[in-house]
């Protein structure tokens, strides 16, 4: 399917500075884990040298899959148990912890690292691309806030100050969602939209993940440690974390959800989304990607 998708009305459009834009809008389905971090990567490639647009991207998952940080360490994964569960599992090369891809919708966004929207350092491109998405979850009916940075002392800063010292937020296991990073999208204090960038080529390429609905302890069972651990991650998620539909009190599908994420990012990022597809050359390079990379035993299980 080609065309540019049409944004009706204004309501959750924002003055920028940007310049109206094109971007390619692709929606390529459910894959697999390996698939879809080659695709990902593909595009990166493609944007990078100039044969392919800035794009942003929708997807699913499927088998459902454990996806590890970059440089996360393997020795986490319980896989006889994802083995059993049929869960696969994958690492991104984007940072961040373990996260469970099951009943959710995940997007992902690569650009030139000089294109406004993403320009300068991670937390100010982070911080841009999280109102966009807080956008669309308007238009879902949320009233969605942003996880604030916080200084080398542990306290809240205000990030448009030149002199602030901005630090990650203190990890303290391995799952993504045990707490927001800086401006990530939370509800209620509950971290609902977990994201991960990564530069490569002079590219940023940032995904993220929005629970659709679902249990979101499940992540437990994919990890290694005694049921005493695992329940501890338990009620730290129910704590923590949250769903779409446990957000809204109704259940909204994946196609549904799709349309309202691209107008929240066409409308806060002053851009046309121009409906598209994976180029053949795109098509080649993941495959290739896949098998030397991410269906690779020696990636995924590095320590």
């Amino acid at each position: 399917m080609t065309g540019t998708l049409e944004v009706p009305g204004t309501s959750c459009r924002a003055m920028t500075q940007y310049s109206i834009a094109t971007w390619r809008l692709l929606e390529t389905g459910w894959q697999d884990g390996a698939t879809n971090m080659a695709i990902d990567e593909a595009i990166l490639q493609a944007v990078a040298s100039g044969h392919s647009p800035p794009t942003l991207r929708f997807y699913g998952w499927n088998p459902p899959c454990l996806s590890l940080g970059y440089a996360q360490t393997w020795s986490v994964v319980d896989s006889a148990s994802c083995r059993e569960h049929g869960w696969d599992v994958v690492r991104r090369p984007t940072g961040g912890r373990a996260i469970l891809h099951i009943d959710e919708l995940t997007y992902s966004v690569c650009a030139p690292e000089n294109e406004p929207r993403v320009h300068g350092g991670v937390l100010a491109s982070y911080r841009r691309l999280s109102d966009a998405l807080a956008a669309g979850l308007e238009l879902l009916g949320l009233n969605p806030a942003r996880a604030q940075p916080v200084a080398e002392d542990g306290k809240a800063r205000d990030s448009s100050r030149s002199n602030a010292v901005l630090s990650p937020l203190p990890v303290h296991g391995p799952v993504c969602f045990d707490r927001p990073s800086n401006f990530e999208i939370t509800i209620g204090a509950r971290k609902l939209v977990g994201s991960a960038q990564a530069r490569k080529l002079d590219v940023v390429l940032q995904h993220g993940t929005l629970p659709l609905y679902g249990d979101i302890t499940r992540i437990a069972s994919a990890l290694n440690g005694d049921e005493r651990r695992r329940s501890a991650i338990r009620r730290q998620l129910r704590e923590s974390a949250t769903t779409l539909q446990a957000s809204l009190g109704r259940h909204v599908s994946y196609e549904q959800v799709v349309p309202l994420l691209s107008q929240g990012f066409a409308a806060t990022l002053d851009l046309q989304l121009a409906i598209g597809a994976l180029t053949p050359w795109e098509q080649e390079q993941t495959r290739a990607i896949r098998a030397e990379k991410y269906a690779n035993e020696n990636w995924t299980r590095r320590r």
